[in-house]
């Protein structure tokens, strides 16, 4: 692993979005969400280590803004995360991000990256990596329900560490659809475009909804929900929106990343306060049961939790040693004599 302690010119590595996505080309967008799955199970299995705490938000009318802080105790991370889906009627994006690492023993940032492309990829890895454990075995065919940013990720993190074989899209907006399926065209999967919910999930053994209106909303009714199945909802992220009706959560088992934001923003802010859930970090750790019976639906209610960036900038921390693929920031005040502060800025007069 990369060492995290400061430069010695505290200058600190930056990753932009030309570089990140010039990073992703380099090592193969397949290979690395299957290296940031890779990190997240590591780190998940070492889940008792980290500070944890549901992000701190700030809503509005219009959506949010959060922040997204851990520690494993040697190192610190945290994003910074907006969802505002009302965005892309302005031509912007639903959700930005940036993120942080730092040295525990100093305090000093050692990596700065952008996350809006790095999101999407850990978001997906984390999908995948559960849907390898609870999904049905040898499960080849998904339904993805919400054809926007995050569905390309989806899907191809699906095939590469699940094993999908085909995927069957389905969005309100079928322009969605129509891009979503022209960039997937070249993926190895029969893509296979969808006129509703009902008929997408035809024939698949994993259901993943992504949807991204601030409302409670139900993408999938109970009547729709057949036996056998996992069920990814992912677009749940913020109090008042939901995908799922009620009775789908009544018969499934549940499992979260973190109770305590999930009740929250999930999929189980619907229910009681004490309906049952089983933490994902627990099934890695054999601590408790994954899928249990083949008749079995199993949920993962997804809100995305810090642990999660925090393996995905450590994995890009990791990736940069042997590439010119960031910035040196000059971000920190660096004076000859660590007191003198004001003596730095003084000579800078010239």
């Amino acid at each position: 692993m990369t060492t995290l302690t400061p430069s010695a010119k505290a200058l600190v590595p930056f990753v932009s979005v030309d570089h990140m996505m010039k990073l992703i080309h380099h090592i193969g967008l397949e290979p690395m969400m299957q290296g940031i799955a890779d990190y997240i199970e590591a780190d998940f299995k070492r889940w008792e280590l980290f500070d944890k705490t549901p992000r701190v938000a700030s809503h509005s009318d219009t959506g949010v803004i959060e922040l997204m802080p851990t520690s494993d105790g040697d190192v610190y991370g945290f994003k910074y995360v907006n969802g505002h889906p009302s965005n892309t009627a302005g031509g912007l994006q639903t959700v930005t991000a940036f993120g942080l690492l730092a040295d525990v023993a100093t305090g000093y940032p050692v990596l700065l990256s952008e996350m809006t492309v790095l999101t999407a990829l850990r978001t997906a890895a984390t999908s995948a990596l559960v849907a390898r454990v609870l999904a049905p075995k040898n499960s080849r065919v998904m339904a993805m329900i919400g054809n926007g940013t995050q569905s390309e990720f989806q899907t191809l993190a699906m095939k590469c560490i699940v094993g999908i074989e085909e995927v069957r899209l389905f969005d309100i907006d079928p322009a969605a659809t129509a891009k979503c399926a022209a960039n997937l065209a070249k993926s190895g999967l029969r893509v296979v475009t969808c006129t509703s919910a009902e008929e997408a999930i035809e024939g698949a053994q994993i259901i993943t909804t992504c949807t991204a209106d601030k409302q409670y909303a139900t993408i999938l009714t109970d009547n729709m929900v057949g036996t056998g199945v996992h069920i990814n909802a992912i677009g749940g992220d913020c109090p008042g929106k939901t995908e799922l009706a009620p009775a789908i959560l009544n018969r499934a088992e549940i499992f979260v990343e973190y109770p305590e934001q999930t009740r929250i923003e999930g999929e189980i802010q619907q229910m009681g306060p004490d309906h049952p859930v089983t933490e994902f970090w627990e099934v890695l750790t054999g601590a408790k049961t994954g899928r249990s019976a083949p008749d079995q639906i199993t949920l993962f209610d997804s809100v995305g939790f810090a642990i999660e960036d925090f393996s995905a900038l450590r994995y890009v921390r990791d990736q940069l040693a042997d590439t010119q693929l960031f910035h040196p920031l000059d971000l920190l005040a660096d004076p000859d004599d660590p007191r003198d502060l004001f003596g730095m800025l003084d000579r800078a007069k010239g």
